[in-house]
């Protein structure tokens, strides 16, 4: 049988647990839970009946040698092998067929939430702390964003639609080099704690995406590649922790391999469904954008404190940029299909009058470990699935507008935040 998503010991001994689960989702799983029973109970008897079967047709293999070699006659042994083999054949194509349809179930229950993650959808998300102060503009009418990178020369919208379509854009100049000092800066910061470099492929192969809990249910959601010379098809990453989490699949860890601390920086691709909205204008939402990302493996006994460590890393440089921000959990309906629980680290857009995510610090637990056979042997020999964890560190297409918005000034020009300059090569981005 192929490995669970969820634990299927665990839908054995406490379904109403699973049906709860996601009912804090905003998701019915009654109906699926109950069918992943009955094909397991269908399942685990048509296993029973296999291994009888072989066993009776082992037993029958031991005693025709001794039958034939006292002379007797084996025919009917013979014959009974050869029905059991036609049986073990046909109850195996059933098993195959069960298991198959059990795994498919399986695959469409999202990750259980944490005991404290709020139920229902995001207007049950709940704000923990805040950073600093919102904004004040003294004597002068603030602008947005894509206003203020227009006149600074920043970024080119207009020459960017017209080469890639809507929801793009060009770093231009001074944009470019403020944009290489966030990447810079966040990979500085990352290094100091450890974490290990890593420059990954952006073109995955299915399996990377199904280990990372978005395929199959939201294979729409990627861009595909089709390989016109061969049958092989690859998507490009929505985020570079679908190649993170991949890294050691099926893979037994050794335990003071523990906890292992990744990032990488890669652009991201997603497609965006439907129209964009006024107020998402500019660099808010595209279908391309960079990020640093942050991935972690650790034991389950230290997964909290891996998660606490992320969140910590991704608020420190929010706050060094000097930017207002708030940290916020997330309900369950919020939460990614793969996610146990999940913080947003959002900062403050004044244009938009709303705070923008810049950060998602998520914890698998081990459901992506289920999913890819990643475990560690423990030092009494046995193996165990380890908790996989991610966070943004950070994603710059938000940050950009709110360093642009909160820190500009009267004349039009805006205060390059200091951790910056000396990669950007001044103090402020005049007109």
């Amino acid at each position: 049988m192929s490995l669970q998503m969820i634990d299927i010991k665990l839908i054995r001994s406490n379904p109403e647990k699973i049906k709860a689960g996601a009912r804090k989702r905003n998701y019915n799983a009654d109906a699926t839970v109950d069918e992943i029973l009955k094909m397991d109970e269908r399942r685990r008897e048509a296993t029973t009946q296999v291994e009888s079967m072989r066993a009776k047709q082992n037993a029958a293999g031991k005693k025709i040698p001794q039958i034939r070699k006292s002379g007797g006659d084996a025919s009917d042994l013979l014959a009974q092998m050869k029905s059991l083999s036609a049986e073990i054949k046909k109850q195996k194509t059933t098993l195959e067929e069960l298991e198959k349809k059990q795994k498919d179930l399986l695959l469409s229950l999202p990750n259980m939430p944490d005991e404290d993650v709020p139920a229902g959808g995001k207007e049950n998300n709940q704000p923990l702390r805040y950073f600093g102060q919102k904004p004040k503009f003294e004597g002068f009418q603030p602008k947005n964003h894509v206003e203020l990178c227009e006149r600074l020369h920043l970024i080119d919208y207009t020459r960017s639609a017209k080469i890639a379509g809507a929801g793009s854009w060009i770093y231009c100049g001074m944009g470019a080099r403020l944009e290489w000092a966030l990447l810079n800066f966040f990979i500085e910061e990352h290094l100091r704690d450890g974490y290990q470099f890593m420059l990954v492929p952006h073109m995955l192969n299915y399996e990377c995406g199904y280990v990372a809990g978005q395929f199959p249910k939201f294979t729409d959601e990627v861009y595909w590649i089709a390989n016109p010379t061969g049958a092989d098809k690859k998507f490009l990453l929505p985020t570079a922790e679908t190649a993170l989490v991949n890294l050691h699949r099926d893979e037994i860890l050794s335990p003071d391999e523990l906890p292992k601390k990744y990032i990488a920086y890669t652009p991201c691709y997603r497609r965006e469904a439907g129209s964009y909205r006024s107020e998402e204008r500019g660099m808010i939402r595209g279908h391309q954008f960079n990020k640093v990302e942050m991935v972690q493996y650790t034991r389950p006994e230290k997964s909290d404190q891996a998660f606490e460590e992320l969140v910590a890393k991704a608020e420190r440089l929010v706050r060094e940029l000097g930017l207002h921000y708030r940290v916020s959990r997330l309900a369950a309906g919020d939460c990614s299909f793969s996610m146990a629980r999940t913080y947003d680290i959002e900062v403050w857009i004044p244009s938009m009058g709303i705070y923008k995510e810049v950060s998602s610090a998520s914890n698998a637990r081990e459901y992506q470990a289920r999913r890819g056979n990643i475990r560690f042997r423990a030092e009494d020999g046995k193996t165990h699935f380890v908790h996989t964890l991610n966070a943004s560190g950070l994603a710059t297409s938000r940050v950009f507008p709110a360093i642009v918005e909160q820190n500009q000034n009267a004349d039009g020009s805006v205060t390059v935040p200091e951790v910056l300059r000396k990669y950007v090569g001044t103090d402020v981005l005049r007109p």
